[in-house]
């Protein structure tokens, strides 16, 4: 998302993460991989349990898929930072808004598994033109 980030302020949204961890390991996040929105945190998952987002079952984190796109993230020179203290918590992507009106859900079906930014930017354009 951080190299489309234009795209969604193009069309009037805002893109926010919500992730595990610490303030410093959000900082070093923020620094490292130069992300240009807004990190919040919740390593207390209150967020990941109010929209459902599931956790794998830790041996599941050896999926094969997850060892494709690990592959292709450390080819692209993206490096695994120290988790927090939900490693095995699974992501999921939403498009709200305007108000309170889900546009869009993608839950992660394993570690490697993210939403198609096509898709998310599909459902904001969407979301802009009506």
């Amino acid at each position: 998302m951080r190299d489309r980030y234009g795209d969604f302020g193009e069309k009037g949204a805002e893109v926010v993460v919500i992730g595990t961890g610490n303030a410093t390991l959000a900082r070093h996040f923020v620094e490292d991989e130069k992300i240009p929105f807004p990190v919040l945190l919740d390593d207390a998952a209150v967020a990941a349990r109010a929209a459902d987002v599931h956790r794998v079952w830790f041996p599941r984190l050896f999926h094969p898929a997850s060892f494709a796109g690990t592959r292709r993230a450390w080819q692209a020179g993206h490096r695994i930072g120290v988790p927090g203290k939900r490693t095995n918590q699974l992501g999921a992507t939403f498009v709200i808004g305007p108000g309170d009106r889900l546009r869009y859900e993608h839950q992660d079906a394993h570690t490697a598994d993210h939403a198609p930014i096509d898709e998310v930017l599909s459902a904001v354009r969407h979301e802009a033109e009506t």
